[in-house]
């Protein structure tokens, strides 16, 4: 539609309205005078005539400055009607002037008006143009209504979870959008004294306990958690509850998403696991990381938690933030993400090369000279690393070696690595190389007194590439089965901005040697994951989604541990008390020296015999 064919369509619209109002204000004034004197109407007839053009001509330039002609009334709500009420009061008041004005000059004399007139065609003229713009906004929401029936057989049914603000804007959302989302036909809220109202025609039937017989009674098809103010405790029991019900969840976002500029408006998105962990998300302190501000910063791998670190870092103003990755594209995505959400504000550079290239490495050192130094860049999958050790040797040892030496050279202030859990009495190719990069830390930590080296260790991260969660929902999407090793394989699980923000804080704790670990509660059952999972999609497991056992894969346990024997003797709590700090355990360098040296020469036949001598309790379990 071209700009000439909307003038015009708005021209034509605003002149209805007027010729609406021109009717609706000589008809109330002729209403209200035959209600008050019926029989004398006829006498009065030449005196309303004779005020109606300069009376209809004050109303309409009222309501012009007024902006009932320019405002978008398929959206009216109260704003609009309080501009109408606003509007008619002030041009009862005029009417009168104007009535004074033509007595005075002769030109009309209306003494014959009593003030009871004045009040009966004000208040008929609010309702009469209130109504009329309403029923504009009514009609257009029957024609979508009527095209969105045609379009579908059936409108999606939701149920609100929270009668509150949030539950009130997430209502209005969906009508605005003429039901395409969805229609809410009830609500549901903990507190007594809403149950049997309405919010705008919407009942609120129960309690969030009465979820699944709401949902039977109602036939609902998906619902929507609007409380964002509760607690992350009474969240889970609620998703818990609505996940029993078969249908799909969505919710708002919280508040502190709402608050960091995270979420920008009421945006509906699916309930993820993470809210479902059994444990609170750790409040890491953000305070603590002001170490960041005005510093250049390099950060190495661009995967899902090296580009969580590059966010988290953005929050705090460092003068440069360097993104070293040798696959171009996470860098150049997160780069390009950062540039949008500092408009430009955020020096970020890119460069390109990998931590096994020593060279490579100390070109990018030279021409910045980093601060800080988080070692993001490893090669984690645990069944690839198995078939092809040497080059998680390369990639995770060396690699860290080589970033480690360069920033010792150049006297970096912290450099700080990500280790696992798998590190903990590795049973994997992948564990083994990450305890050697701890040792290595530790090594190069007793060698200088300008640079401290600490470690971050943390168990799975929900959503990360290669995690079982992305697997899952993949599987889920096309039919099933989702695959799952064992019944009893457990594991410690974060999520991704936990775990960005432990490594960003490690960096303010550290003083250098430390291995920092998580307190991350009790181990999840990775088959209780699946089918929580199942449900979060809208499907019942087993019965919709089959779920299949496949076996441990080479190098994996049914649990894993977050600190060695010989550590948790020693293990205390840092400043935040959900991060615990281990003692470095006593070794030789010079016998890590040798064993690296021969490590470098190492084969697929021996590279595990290699891995021992440094990592004496690694123990592959057999296949």
């Amino acid at each position: 539609m071209n700009n000439k064919k909307i003038d015009f369509i708005l021209l034509f619209r605003q002149i209805l309205l007027i010729i609406g109002d021109i009717v609706i204000v000589n008809v109330a004034y002729l209403f209200s005078v035959a209600a008050e004197n019926f029989a004398g109407l006829s006498e009065m007839m030449p005196m309303l005539l004779g005020r109606a053009i300069p009376v209809t001509a004050s109303y309409i330039l009222l309501y012009w400055l007024f902006g009932l002609y320019n405002s978008m009334w398929k959206y009216a709500g109260i704003y609009e009607l309080m501009r109408c009420t606003l509007a008619g009061v002030v041009g009862s008041v005029l009417s009168i002037a104007v009535d004074k004005i033509g007595a005075y000059l002769g030109i009309f004399n209306m003494g014959n008006f009593k003030p009871l007139i004045y009040v009966t065609s004000m208040l008929i003229i609010i309702a009469l143009t209130g109504a009329m713009r309403l029923m504009y906004r009514i009609s257009r929401h029957a024609i979508n209504d009527g095209k969105e029936f045609g379009r579908r057989k059936k409108i999606k049914r939701v149920m609100l979870v929270g009668a509150g603000d949030m539950g009130m804007i997430i209502l209005k959302e969906l009508m605005a959008n003429g039901f395409r989302k969805g229609r809410a036909v009830v609500f549901v809220d903990d507190n007594v004294s809403k149950i049997g109202q309405k919010l705008c025609g919407v009942p609120v039937k129960g309690n969030c306990e009465n979820i699944p017989q709401l949902v039977e009674q109602y036939r609902i098809d998906e619902i929507i958690y609007c409380i964002p103010s509760a607690s992350a405790e009474r969240q889970r029991q609620i998703i818990e509850i609505a996940m029993g019900t078969g249908c799909s969840l969505k919710k708002t976002p919280t508040i502190e998403e709402m608050q960091s500029g995270q979420a920008i408006g009421p945006k509906i998105k699916d309930v993820e696991i993470s809210d479902l962990l059994p444990r609170p998300e750790v409040d890491l302190n953000i305070e603590q990381c002001r170490y960041l501000n005005g510093r250049t910063i390099l950060v190495t791998g661009c995967g899902s938690i090296g580009s969580e670190i590059c966010r988290q870092v953005a929050k705090h103003a460092p003068e440069k933030l360097i993104l070293v990755d040798n696959y171009e594209n996470n860098a150049f995505d997160v780069m390009m993400e950062l540039n949008r959400i500092y408009n430009g504000s955020l020096s970020i550079f890119v460069r390109i090369g990998s931590v096994q290239d020593i060279g490579r490495m100390r070109e990018i050192f030279e021409e910045f000279h980093p601060d800080i130094v988080f070692h993001a860049a490893a090669h984690k999958h645990v069944p690839l690393m198995e078939d092809s050790p040497c080059e998680a040797v390369k990639n995770n040892i060396f690699g860290t070696y080589n970033v480690a030496k360069i920033a010792m050279e150049f006297e970096v202030k912290k450099f700080i690595i990500l280790s696992t859990d798998k590190a903990v009495n590795p049973a994997n190719v992948m564990g083994a190389t990450k305890r050697v990069t701890e040792l290595i830390i530790q090594y190069f930590n007793r060698k200088t007194d300008k640079t401290d080296f600490a470690a971050v260790r943390f168990g799975n991260v929900l959503g990360s590439n290669g995690s079982v969660i992305p697997i899952f929902k993949k599987q889920i999407e096309t039919g099933g089965p989702v695959t799952v090793t064992d019944p009893d394989v457990t594991r410690y699980f974060m999520t991704i901005s936990e775990a960005a923000q432990l490594v960003v804080q490690a960096g303010s704790l550290s003083k250098g040697g430390e291995v920092f670990v998580l307190d991350m509660g009790e181990q999840i059952r990775i088959l209780s994951l699946a089918e929580k999972i199942i449900k979060l999609s809208g499907y019942e497991p087993y019965k919709d989604i089959d779920i299949v056992f496949t076996g441990l894969r080479p190098g994996e346990k049914l649990y894993e541990e977050l600190s060695l024997d010989e550590e948790i003797a020693g293990r205390k709590l840092t400043a935040n008390n959900k991060i615990f700090v281990t003692p470095p355990i006593d070794f030789s360098d010079s016998e890590l020296e040798s064993a690296l040296e021969k490590l470098k020469t190492a084969d697929p036949e021996n590279v595990r015999e290699c891995l021992k001598e440094i990592v004496p309790n690694f123990t592959e379990v057999p296949d």
